[in-house]
């Protein structure tokens, strides 16, 4: 019996002898490396705090904002991955604070790939939980670590193992999703470092060998699918007016918490409380707010001033 992990070295020895393949991933790692100068959250993390929302995604009109678009343009000529839709790029922007959260734990170097994988991205409303969104991120900002790949789905992780590897440990079907990645993360790296070849190559090669060699089956996941087109770019759902509301309503809380006038908590809080309440009741919690952002007199109110406005009675 031939085994798979022979007929691996047979197929790395074949893969792209003309080089056409090398060139479009160097001028994926170009645009890789534009990114990563244009948002350098992994060498300054002061970056992070500065990112204005509007980098993410712009209302009004709507649209993509350069952070994702410039990934767009990194991971497209890759044709395997999907792109977040418009309804995540428009939430990272009226969720700002938890996305720079995200952010702190993706460059952070003291934190494991299952940390970083398991962080609260389904804070971001429409991620879901399948990480993919995440982990292009989280390679993004990771590359050069060369402990993570460019395979944003655990089904193809799985798959590209049992195409390489006659074993194929699966006692981690009980971990949560990043341990699950990071385990079948490092079983593939252990199959790529094992070929003398192959072992030369960038994470990032390695994984278009993959999937140039060992397509995975249509029907194990949807991010086979194309990238969206241009007409489908522009089908994006106009923004509401809550919608609006919300957005200037944390822009609010945020001030404020820039100005040491209410903890993190309290930010999370407020804002929660704030989905909750009827628009009258929004307009007198945005209007309390206001004056404690400009030091107003709060005597109206019969509630100490050292009590959070969110848990006063309306």
């Amino acid at each position: 019996m031939v085994l798979k992990f022979e007929q691996m070295q047979e197929k790395v020895n074949a893969f792209d002898k003309a080089g056409l393949i090398k060139h479009e991933i160097e001028k994926t790692f170009a645009c890789l490396k534009e990114f990563r100068q244009k948002f350098p959250f992994v060498e300054n993390l002061r970056e992070i705090e500065l990112l204005n929302p509007d980098r993410l995604f712009r209302t009004n009109p709507d649209c993509i904002g350069e952070f994702f678009q410039k990934l767009e343009d990194i991971f497209k000529p890759l044709k395997y991955t999907t792109f977040g839709n418009s309804n995540i790029y428009r939430n990272t922007h009226l969720q700002i604070n938890d996305f720079k959260l995200l952010l702190r734990i993706t460059v952070d170097d003291r934190k494991t790939l299952t940390q970083k994988v398991d962080a609260k991205w389904e804070r971001i409303g429409g991620i879901g939980q399948d990480k993919a969104f995440a982990l292009k991120i989280i390679y993004s900002f990771n590359y050069e670590n060369k402990t993570v790949l460019p395979i944003f789905n655990i089904e193809h992780l799985r798959y590209f193992i049992n195409c390489t590897s006659n074993s194929l440990n699966e006692s981690t079907k009980y971990f949560s999703i990043g341990q699950e990645y990071e385990h079948f993360t490092l079983e593939l790296l252990k199959n790529k470092n094992s070929s003398p070849i192959a072992r030369s190559w960038d994470n990032l090669y390695f994984t278009r060998f993959l999937y140039e060699t060992y397509p995975p089956p249509l029907s194990s996941t949807q991010t086979q699918r194309e990238a969206p087109n241009e007409e489908e770019k522009k089908r994006v759902t106009p923004i509401t007016d809550e919608q609006l509301d919300m957005q200037g309503f944390v822009k609010l809380l945020g001030e404020l918490q820039k100005q040491q006038k209410i903890t993190g908590e309290e930010f999370r809080e407020n804002r929660a409380i704030w989905m909750q309440l009827k628009p009258n009741d929004r307009e007198l919690l945005v209007i309390r707010l206001k004056q404690r952002l400009n030091n107003e007199s709060t005597t109206n109110n019969s509630t100490p001033k050292s009590q959070p406005i969110a848990r006063r009675k309306l």
